[in-house]
């Protein structure tokens, strides 16, 4: 099987995307369209030299939609998958790139949902940290100890679980799985509770915008964050669409049933190589590589 896969909020950098709009004139225009969509140049940041402004989650999240789509459909040629997948935002995109939603709505939905996560931030005091070295049920368990709101949010890959919660719970989490043997508890730089009850607000925004896309048959199947597991059918699809911003990230689970069922390669579409990595973690055995490096 093969699976192309799209990244997540981090995988962002300065300049991403520039090469193909300085050497592709359908790349330009593409990106020229997600400006005129935005209703603003989001190409100015992309391309320019304000880290910050690229960091803010309204900017982060169209800002790698838009350059992963670019990739997929400059690389149309090379782009053949079997299933694809995306971790948390990356789901958008291969909703997108599998032709469930065409790429105006899709870029549309993932604006709604960057100010809509943008604004629960703000709203809701709260932070997130990653935990290396530890087995899940440990992490799981301080979690379900705490006495404010503490969640696992991602499952990245074997021994490597990010917390979502209130900032006092997640510091008295990282101090507590530290002296449970935590060889890393690193506290995020973002300034929201991502995948946890406190993007609730942020869910129910979605919801209402999803419900106005016209979704259509794709031409894969697309393995969704919100149980790891491969979906078809346009309602469960939009269910776990509107679910994810208040459940895990089971991209561990999503990256061994992709296994069991038949994964040969993986092809990671979008900035940065970050889903590679984490694929390698299951397996050495497997193909990777980066469209965009088949097509600069």
């Amino acid at each position: 099987m093969n699976s192309f896969v799209f990244p997540g909020q981090g995988s962002q950098h300065l300049g991403m995307g520039a090469d193909l709009y300085n050497s592709n004139k359908k790349a330009q225009q593409i990106f020229e369209d997600a400006n005129e969509i935005l209703g603003f140049k989001i190409t100015d940041i992309m391309f320019g030299e304000d880290q910050e402004a690229l960091k803010q989650t309204n900017i982060t999240q169209p800002a790698i939609y838009i350059h992963s789509m670019v990739t997929a459909i400059i690389a149309n040629k090379f782009f053949k998958p079997d299933a694809v997948a995306g971790h948390s935002l990356g789901e958008f995109t291969a909703l997108t790139a599998a032709n469930y939603i065409n790429f105006e709505d899709g870029l549309r939905l993932v604006q709604k949902r960057a100010v809509a996560m943008q604004e629960a931030c703000e709203n809701n005091e709260s932070s997130m940290a990653a935990i290396v070295g530890l087995e899940d049920k440990i992490v799981e368990d301080v979690c379900l100890q705490s006495k404010e709101t503490l969640v696992t949010a991602n499952y990245n890959c074997p021994g490597q679980i990010v917390i979502s919660g209130t900032i006092n719970a997640v510091n008295l989490a990282c101090k507590k799985l530290t002296e449970l043997g935590a060889r890393r508890a690193l506290v995020l730089p973002v300034r929201g509770a991502f995948h946890s009850p406190l993007m609730k607000s942020a869910e129910d925004s979605l919801s209402k915008a999803i419900n106005k896309i016209q979704f259509k048959e794709g031409t894969c199947p697309i393995y969704q964050n919100i149980t790891g597991m491969p979906y078809t059918d346009i309602e469960k699809i939009k269910h776990n669409l509107v679910n994810q911003l208040t459940s895990s990230v089971k991209w561990t689970q999503t990256m061994e049933n992709m296994k069991l069922n038949g994964l040969t390669s993986v092809t990671e579409v979008g900035p940065g190589k970050v889903i590679q990595g984490l694929f390698k973690r299951i397996s050495r055995d497997l193909e990777t590589k980066s469209l965009h490096q088949l097509i600069v």
